[in-house]
Order: structure tokens, then C-alpha cells, then sequence
């Protein structure tokens, strides 16, 4: 059952009410008692997660950890890391601007 904010328009009493979604809104201000209370549109429940969390991945089915395992053990269970693949690229174009022969002159 949901939590109702109320306000009096009367005194400005403002309170909340637990009440069934079927149920009619209160009219009556339990502060002067007066029917001018009314139902207040409210941003609702939020969504509250407690405990450790959980990942996409806890849920994948057994199809797709058995094909991602065949594809890590295809590859040699290694991949090139973006950074590896740009230090390697760099190290082949300086082997390639420097002279082999020391004097810093090509023969």
C-alpha cells in the first residue's frame, strides 16, 4: 500500500497517509478538522536496491559462456591490449627512423 502526502488547504497542515490505492482520498485535516484537506501529487516510490548488486553478466545463459570460453581459448587466451598494439607501432617507426650504423648518417 502507498504512502499519501496530504495538505489542508485551511491551516496548512501538511501530513501523509497510508492508505489502499483503491481508497478515497482523505478529506478531512486531522489537525482543525476541517474537509479542506487534499491529495497531493507526489514523485512516488523509488526504486531501492539493498545488498551487494548484481551484474548483467551473473545472468548470461550457458550458450553464451560456452562460446565466449571456445573464443578466449581460439584466440590463446592473450589479447592486445590498445596500449600494447600502440607501444608496438611505435617501436617498429623509431627502428625504422634510426640509422643501423651508429654515425647517424645512411651509407
Amino acid at each position: 500500500m502507498p504512502t499519501y502526502d496530504y495538505e489542508c488547504s485551511a491551516c496548512g497542515h501538511q501530513f501523509e497517509l497510508f492508505q489502499s490505492i483503491t481508497a478515497r482520498p482523505q478529506k478531512k485535516c486531522p489537525s482543525c478538522g476541517r474537509a479542506t484537506a487534499r491529495r497531493l501529487i507526489g514523485a512516488g516510490a523509488g526504486l531501492i536496491f539493498k545488498g551487494s548488486g548484481f551484474y548483467i553478466t551473473d545472468y548470461r545463459s550457458d550458450s553464451y559462456k560456452q562460446a565466449a570460453k571456445s573464443e578466449s581459448e581460439s584466440s590463446g587466451g592473450k589479447k592486445e591490449s590498445p596500449g600494447d598494439a600502440k607501444a608496438s607501432s611505435e617501436a617498429k617507426s623509431e627502428a625504422k627512423a634510426k640509422p643501423s650504423n651508429g654515425t647517424g648518417r645512411k651509407k
